[in-house]
């Protein structure tokens, strides 16, 4: 698999720039265990994310991240690395998000992009859409969590623009 660069910068990227089959890679972002706790004291209050004695002697052997912690970080490295500061519409929502490995203090994550399909859309001649495979890799290049994303775009030259 090879990677690829965007021909246009985050602050001048537009629907045309995402090319299916192109394949980015961002980051990398470190977990740290204080944060680990704090969000899953807010948002997942089990022992294996909010107890780091508690943790160690669960089905992890040690403190991990909740999945849906592990999810705003991806979502850090997308939004400011992948997803066009000046053409992004909205999100209709994502498919398939999996989490395959722990998320641990200390891990080094960067996300793999790929562009699965860029269509324009057939009722808003000024937007697009792209669907990505977004895949959030560790340290020791293991795919920790996956997700579809799927996000409108405006296009740089809508059709039928004069």
């Amino acid at each position: 698999m090879t990677t690829t660069s965007f021909s246009a910068p985050i602050d001048d990227r537009y629907f045309e720039d995402y090319v299916p089959g192109s394949v980015f890679e961002f980051g990398s972002l470190e977990v740290d265990a204080a944060e680990i706790v704090e969000f899953a004291r807010k948002f997942d209050p089990q022992t294996m994310h909010t107890d780091p004695e508690a943790a160690a002697k669960g089905p992890f052997k040690g403190l991990i991240a909740s999945g849906w912690h592990s999810a705003g970080l991806m979502m850090r490295l997308f939004i400011d690395n992948y997803l066009s500061h000046v053409a992004s519409l909205a999100s209709p929502g994502v498919d398939e998000v999996r989490w395959y490995r722990p998320v641990r203090p200390g891990d080094r994550l960067k996300i793999r992009v790929t562009v699965m399909e860029a269509r324009p859309s057939a009722s808003k001649p000024d937007r697009g859409m792209v669907r990505s495979l977004v895949e959030v890799i560790n340290q020791e290049d293991e795919v920790a969590m996956s997700m579809k994303a799927m996000n409108l775009l405006a296009r740089r030259h809508p059709a039928g623009a004069g």
